[in-house]
């Protein structure tokens, strides 16, 4: 495979898992007259445009990650899960996805977008000041061809747990911890201290209506959106990160949140899309934190 082939499978990946589906994804597309509906991910650098036969994936990829890629015998490209270059400078365009997940779970579609655009404008400001490039130009000194995909694979992990949940269909936070903890990715996290957590409510809570809606969509939303998500049933919030400003607006709301695990829910979602690298005979080296589950 070819580099924009590989990140055109991350793409379609991520479209079919999206929460606003597919249909909706690709109106968004044609509208903006895009491939790429994922502004947060793209290829940084080509440095040879060559058959891959051997990645590099991690987590956070800094140039400390590129100059070990250009030790390291035979790899052909580095993939990033977090983003850098243009993709950390339009992190904020990728927001409006959680209005649409809100939405889904319930929350009126004109409450998410009106508070979700006070976040989305915040996160905009504090993104601005960032030295966006710093990694992307590592890798074109070092020749190292440098993609990143965030959303799409945040999507996929989004999509992974919601099927798992409503399989199991939990009654009490207890057994929906007991469901998160049989995933590798997060029993590995769990071995070092990293697994999943209840930092809002307690084991025997009853969990309500389960919502994925700090799974995916670039980052944290307006904690302002706890007390509607209450109003609109949600009982239990599963997520990957919570700040103690959002932790306490949760329990203002009296809701469960679980926090499943950050950097081991990012990488749950990009061992599903390395599943497919590897199924197509690309060798996988893991660094920068991916805990490394194939499941092919």
């Amino acid at each position: 495979m070819k580099i924009n082939e590989i990140f055109n499978v991350a793409l379609e990946l991520g479209i079919k898992s999206d929460f606003r589906g597919e249909e909706r994804v690709r109106k968004i597309m044609d509208k903006k007259k895009t491939d790429n509906p994922y502004s947060d991910s793209f290829v940084h650098n080509i440095s040879e445009d060559r058959q891959i036969r051997k990645v590099m994936a991690g987590i956070d990829i800094d140039s400390a990650e590129i100059i070990s890629a250009k030790h390291l015998d035979g790899i052909d490209l580095v993939i990033a899960h977090h983003p850098m270059g243009k993709g950390l400078a339009n992190l904020s365009d990728v927001m409006s996805l959680q209005c649409d997940v809100l939405n889904y779970y319930g929350v009126p579609i004109n409450i998410a977008e009106g508070l979700m655009k006070q976040k989305i404008e915040e996160v905009s400001r504090g993104v601005n000041s960032a030295n966006h490039q710093k990694t992307v130009d590592t890798a074109r000194l070092m020749g190292i061809n440098l993609m990143n995909v965030h959303t799409p694979t945040d999507n996929l992990a989004a999509k992974f747990l919601k099927l798992k949940i409503d399989e199991k269909n939990p009654e009490t936070v207890s057994e929906l911890m007991d469901i998160l903890k049989e995933i590798p990715e997060y029993k590995e996290a769990e071995k070092i201290g990293a697994g999943p957590k209840i930092f809002v409510g307690s084991e025997s809570n009853r969990t309500g209506k389960i919502a994925l809606t700090e799974i995916t969509g670039g980052t944290e939303g307006n904690p302002k959106l706890y007390e509607k998500m209450a109003q609109a049933g949600i009982g239990t919030i599963v997520g990957m990160h919570i700040s103690e400003e959002h932790k306490k607006e949760a329990e203002s709301a009296h809701l469960n949140v679980v926090i499943a695990g950050h950097i081991s829910s990012d990488s749950l979602g990009m061992n599903i899309f390395l599943d497919e690298l590897e199924k197509k005979g690309i060798e996988i080296v893991p660094c920068s934190g991916l805990i490394r589950v194939s499941r092919i």
